[in-house]
């Protein structure tokens, strides 16, 4: 089976969505992605145990600090999967560039390009 997800999807593959920080978050949105979400294992179902736990809660501090600079933070999700589901990976990253469609482009990268 091929699945097909949008072109503008960017795929960094890291050891568990728990090793992703806050800063990462809010580092690609400053270098100009739209928006970005992680993709972690289901709750419970963790290989370490809380690292999806863990990546929640910065997806969720993300986009508190999104909200307090008055940017929409729909522009960091968090989705829970199996591993071998790929059909739900294509179904949630059109979702994710749907919503980002919806949204905007990130004001972010406006002003990251004027500014050089």
């Amino acid at each position: 089976m091929r699945l097909t997800y949008p072109t503008s999807f960017r795929i960094i593959r890291v050891p568990c969505a728990g090793k992703v920080d806050v800063q990462h978050l809010l580092r690609a949105l400053e270098k100009g992605a739209d928006g970005v979400c992680i993709i972690g294992c289901m709750e419970g179902e963790c290989l370490y145990k809380t690292g999806n736990l863990r990546a929640r809660k910065r997806v969720e501090q993300a986009q508190q600090i999104l909200k307090a600079v008055g940017i929409d933070p729909q522009r960091a999700l968090m989705y829970n999967l199996s591993s071998n589901d790929g059909p739900l990976f294509a179904k949630y990253a059109a979702e994710m560039d749907e919503l980002i469609r919806k949204i905007g482009p990130s004001p972010m990268k406006k002003k990251t390009k004027t500014a050089a």
